[in-house]
Formats: C-alpha cells, structure tokens, sequence
C-alpha cells in the first residue's frame, strides 16, 4: 500500500493525483517547485518501476515541467530525482529563474527555505491544480 514518506508530507502541499504520480507544492517560495511522487509501494529507483509505469513518469514529469515554465514564466526548469534524504521515489520540477537566488547553483543546500505566506500557498496551489488538472485529468 503507498504511504507518502513522512518527510515529504511534512515539506509540501498536495496539489493533484495523476495516473501514477501524487503531485505536491513545496513549501519553499525561494522557487516554484513540484515534487512528483509515484504511488507505488517500496519503489526506490526510477529503473524499478515497470514499463507502463516509466513510460508514464515521463510523460507526467513532461506535464510538470511544461505546465511551470509557461505559467511560471521561467528561464530554466530542473528536474531531478536524487533520493539521499527521502529513500521513496520521488522527482523534483523546478522553475529557476536566472536572478534566483541559487542562479546558476543547483537549489539544494544554496539557500534557506522561505516559507510561503498561506494565503500565497494556498493560491498557488489552486492555480497548480488548475493548470495541472487540465493538462492530465487527475485519477482520484
């Protein structure tokens, strides 16, 4: 049964279920940043999933990065799936923008987290689900 690693639950927001993916916000305003989780129980690495499954990660990571550079309005989107801290398989979609603060460092240990503002938070998400919910129905 998938259960959502405690770390990730506790550092996003959901924002939509996909076919595979569950579709989280970081809590994180230094950038507009998704974290794609596929619901697969004990998956660890992108190579364990199965055909059908890979197949569909990519197209549900194509969706994500596409969806945040055009409603983002961002210079560069990163996508990466790196897994030291949180073992659960999970795909990081980020837009970078060529003044954030990290430019032109990856985001990882760069900066601090900033918090969102809730009302912030909370707009972006619906905006997300929105855009993400029309680009690829979700499942749930």
């Amino acid at each position: 049964m998938f259960e959502l690693h405690e770390k990730l639950a506790a550092d996003t927001v959901p924002v939509v279920e996909w076919p595979l993916c569950r579709v989280l916000l970081m809590k994180d305003a230094n950038y507009p940043w998704l974290i794609l989780v596929p619901r697969r129980h004990g998956i660890q690495e992108i190579h364990e999933l199965d055909n059908d499954d890979s197949q569909m990660l990519m197209e549900e990571m194509r969706i994500a990065a596409h969806t945040l550079q055009n409603s983002m309005a961002a210079h560069k989107i990163n996508i990466g799936a790196l897994g030291n801290m949180v073992p659960q398989l999970h795909v990081h979609v980020i837009a970078r923008y060529t003044e954030d603060l990290a430019w032109p460092r990856p985001v990882w240990g760069a900066v601090a987290a900033k918090p969102y503002e809730d009302a912030a938070l909370t707009a972006l998400r619906d905006r997300l689900r929105d855009l993400l919910g029309k680009a690829l129905p979700p499942c749930c």
